[in-house]
Parts: structure tokens; C-alpha cells; sequence
């Protein structure tokens, strides 16, 4: 009796030193603790919360659920969830610009994570201005997102294409500095007989189709002369896509969807980054997955041809103010900041509010996010300094003149001084839907440039009476990064 009772305490003894082992490597100990996370269908962003989710599970015990749904679902699921106060995520990834409809339902961020210097690797453009809203921080960025170009380089520095360029041109075959050179070099290339093409964007209703739009029409309408004026009067909210920058954007979008490869119009991000590495095409405008994909031997035809640079911009540009066209000495370039980049949040009713912070910290951090950023396909590019000054981390899939050629054009743009912010708006769902609408008219040349954009801006006034007037422009100024209005 006396040695069953002896043995049943060494092995209760053991049991728990070896728990309390266990408990030691989890740091912080989140076990037992499941996190659900709502996310858009992979790979894209949700294999990158995978990836966080296997550092945080190594260091904390905890476990995450990544639940993903289609990107045209996303945001219902998550409003649905949200508004109807139920515990379903502890954590949803999402687009900035819906952060105004759902910031009542999510918990700010603890004051202990908004220092130190993980936090101060993080870009100004997104610390600063895309995780605020009203004062306050409400979502971490996990992503970073601005429109840049990509190229062949094996193209652009043949010397007979060189000089073929030259001759029918006038000027030398280059990364493009304004959007027309952009189609000129477009036209050039296309070869339909040889298998090339000019160039790829997304055309598709459904496919990201207008931020690419956008992307033209920032060269155009962003003028640092009255800021803010890109989408709407600051002033009054009154609706600008109509106006002269925005029909000329327009104008040469519908040009570029006539260079690119026959079934163009059917293409969403996803086929413009195929295009590309597939050697397709000779240029194109994206994300920074693009360059990513096409340096990826394991994915691309063009591994160790692919150049990076600035989005196009324009010596005049629209002044919603005067309505006139300002000129400028030189070429001001107007990146655009499209989507802005996924961001993390945590919803006030969540359960787990301290770990899910954690595993925002982890997911986030320089190292996890390092490592997506320079993985194809999860739709993660750079937002952190670390992350374009780390020619060591890039070395891995570029060689050294594209890693710096392309961590070029992320901080340029990211940190340029006419950089486009997209709109963040109440109801933003609202206004894009019906920009797809009036452009796959424009596109399909069932109507004008003109005509759409006027269709648009009608309706776009009548969303903004709808949802009040004062609200948005409120909302809008905040976004913009402008002072309220008096």
C-alpha cells in the first residue's frame, strides 16, 4: 500500500514537472486558447495568417482558426458578425477603407503596443495615417499596399530594341515617367504574333478593376495645390470623378485594356500577375506581389529580368478648386496608395482580447512579416522600414539590382510627397459598386468616358445625401488626413 501510494506521488510529481516544462516554453502560456480569425480566401492574406498563426502557436501554445471567405462575402460576414454582437471572430483581417464601418464594434489597441521600436519600424504612411481613425488606433497594418510598375528588363535593354524605340518615338526606351510614355511603350510591344503583348491590368467588374483605374487618374486629380481633392471637394463633398483629370485617367485605362493579351477584359489581379511572369507582356502596374511572382523561378519565365519603379505622373494637373489645370515645372509623380493594405483588428465582444493582440504582435512583427512579404502569394508587401532597407532578406529571390530597383519603388512611393491615399469612407462598398458598373460600360464602348464618369457622380452625390451629407464629409476629411471642418 505504502509503495502504490509512493509510486502514484512520484508520478503525479512528474506529470506536473513535466506540465510545468511544457507551460515554461509557452510564452506568453495561451493554451487551451483557440483563436478564429475571418480572413479573405486564400492563398492571398490568409496563408499569411497561417503563417502567423504556426509562430504564435510555437511561442504561446495557443491555436488559431483562419476561417476564409470569398472576397465579395468578406465584408457582409464581418458586418453580420459585428453588428450582430455575437463572438464569432476574436480577430478579422480587412480593407482600410472599411475601417469607418466597423470601428464602433472594435477595441483599440492597447497603449503598450503603440511605442517601442517594432512600432517605429512601421511606414509613417500607414502608422500615421491609414491604423487612425478620430485620434485613435483601432487595427495594425499587416500588409502594405501601393500601386507600382514592373518591366522586363531583358526587353528594355536590348539594344535594337533600344533603338527601334528611339527611332519611332523620339525618346529612349525607359521606365515610363507619364502615363502617355507608359502606352507608347505598350503599343510598342505589342506582338500578338510573337505571343507578346503590351502590357496587363485588371479590366474585370469584380477583380480589383478600380483601384487600377484610380491608380491612372491619381496622376491627374491629386494635386498637392488643394490636397484632399482627389475623389471629393473637401469643402463641400461634392463628387470630382467627373471632372477633366478623372476623364483622361479614364481615357487612357480604356487605351490599355486594347494592349494587353485578347482576354484582357477578363482579368483581375490574380491574371495580371500570370501575364507577367509568364513573360506575357512587357509592362504593367500592380501590387508588389507582382514583382515578388515574377522573380520567382519557381513561378516565373522572366526570374532575374524583372525592373520596379514609380507609378507614372503628369506635369498638369486637375484643380477641383479653380477647375482649371495647374502645370508643374517637372513630372509629379502620384503613386497610389490602392487598398491601402490589409489590416487586423480585434472586435470588442471577442473573448480572448489579450491574446488576440498578441497574435497580432507576432503576425505583425518584423521577422514574421518579413518572411510574407517576400513569399509569393500571400499578398503581403513591404510596410515596415525593415522591410525595403533589408537587401539581405530580398537577396533571397532577387538578385541584387532588382531588390533594389524594387525596394526602390516601394519607399519612394510609400514615402512620396504626392502619394494618393484611396478613399475611406462610410458606405464604401456603395460607391465602388457603382464605378464597376459605369466602367464596364466604358470599357465594353457602350458609353462615353464622359457619360460614365457624369453617372458616377451623380450617384455618388446621392449616396453622400443618403448617408448624411455632413457625416461623410467629416469622415472624408479624416481620411484624407485633413483637419475637421469649422
Amino acid at each position: 500500500m505504502l509503495r502504490r501510494t509512493f509510486l502514484m506521488l512520484t508520478t503525479s510529481l512528474a506529470m506536473a514537472c513535466t506540465a510545468s516544462q511544457a507551460n515554461a516554453a509557452c510564452s506568453p502560456d495561451y493554451s487551451g486558447v483557440t483563436l478564429t480569425v475571418a480572413s479573405q480566401t486564400g492563398p492571398y492574406i490568409a496563408s499569411a495568417l497561417k503563417l502567423g498563426a504556426d509562430e504564435w502557436t510555437k511561442k504561446t501554445c495557443g491555436k488559431v482558426n483562419v476561417v476564409e471567405f470569398p472576397w465579395s462575402e468578406l465584408y457582409p460576414k464581418i458586418v453580420t458578425s459585428l453588428t450582430g454582437s455575437d463572438a464569432t471572430f476574436d480577430l478579422v483581417s480587412f480593407a482600410p477603407a472599411w475601417l469607418p464601418d466597423f470601428v464602433t464594434y472594435l477595441s483599440e489597441m492597447p497603449k503598450e503596443m503603440q511605442s517601442g521600436k517594432d512600432w517605429d519600424d512601421v511606414e509613417p504612411a500607414y502608422r500615421e495615417r491609414l491604423m487612425v481613425w478620430e485620434g485613435k488606433i483601432y487595427s495594425q497594418s499587416m500588409d502594405g499596399d501601393v500601386h507600382t510598375y514592373t518591366y522586363r528588363t531583358d526587353l528594355f535593354s536590348d539594344p535594337k530594341e533600344k533603338d527601334a524605340f528611339k527611332a519611332k518615338y523620339g525618346y529612349d526606351l525607359a521606365p515610363p515617367k507619364t502615363w502617355k510614355q507608359y502606352l507608347d511603350i505598350a503599343e510598342f510591344f505589342q506582338r500578338p504574333d510573337k505571343g507578346l503583348w503590351g502590357t496587363a491590368e485588371a479590366f474585370r467588374r469584380g477583380g480589383q478593376q478600380f483601384w487600377f483605374f484610380f491608380s491612372h487618374a491619381a496622376a491627374y486629380t491629386n494635386n498637392p495645390n488643394y490636397p484632399g481633392a482627389m475623389f471629393f471637394d473637401p469643402e463641400t463633398m461634392d463628387a470630382q470623378i467627373n471632372n477633366p483629370g478623372w476623364v483622361k485617367g479614364l481615357e487612357e485605362y480604356i487605351r490599355a485594356s486594347k494592349l494587353g493579351p485578347p482576354n484582357a477584359l477578363n482579368f483581375s489581379f490574380g491574371e495580371v500577375n500570370a501575364a507577367v511572369a509568364g513573360g506575357q507582356v512587357a509592362e504593367s502596374i500592380g501590387w508588389g506581389d507582382t514583382g515578388v511572382i515574377a522573380a520567382d523561378p519557381k513561378q516565373s519565365k522572366i526570374s532575374g529580368k524583372v525592373g520596379s519603379a514609380v507609378l507614372p505622373g503628369s506635369d498638369e494637373i486637375w484643380n477641383a478648386k479653380t477647375k482649371k489645370w495647374d502645370k508643374f515645372p517637372a513630372v509629379l509623380p502620384a503613386p497610389f496608395m490602392a487598398f491601402g493594405g490589409w489590416q487586423i483588428a480585434v472586435p470588442k465582444v471577442g473573448k480572448n482580447q489579450q491574446a488576440a493582440w498578441d497574435f497580432v504582435k507576432t503576425l505583425t512583427s518584423p521577422e514574421v512579416s518579413g518572411k510574407a512579404a517576400i513569399t509569393g502569394g500571400t499578398g503581403v508587401n513591404p510596410y515596415r522600414k525593415s522591410h525595403t532597407t533589408n537587401l539581405e532578406l530580398w537577396s533571397k529571390i532577387f538578385s541584387p539590382t532588382e531588390a533594389k530597383e524594387y525596394l526602390g519603388a516601394q519607399a519612394d512611393s510609400i514615402n512620396g510627397k504626392n502619394v494618393a491615399l484611396d478613399m475611406r469612407l462610410p458606405g464604401y462598398f456603395s460607391y465602388t459598386e457603382v464605378v464597376e458598373i459605369e466602367l464596364g460600360k466604358a470599357l465594353a464602348g457602350q458609353t462615353t468616358p464622359q457619360a460614365a464618369l457624369d453617372a458616377v457622380a451623380k450617384e455618388w452625390n446621392r449616396l453622400t445625401d443618403e448617408f448624411g451629407r455632413a457625416k461623410q464629409l467629416a469622415a472624408y476629411r479624416a481620411a484624407m488626413g485633413l483637419s475637421p471642418k469649422n
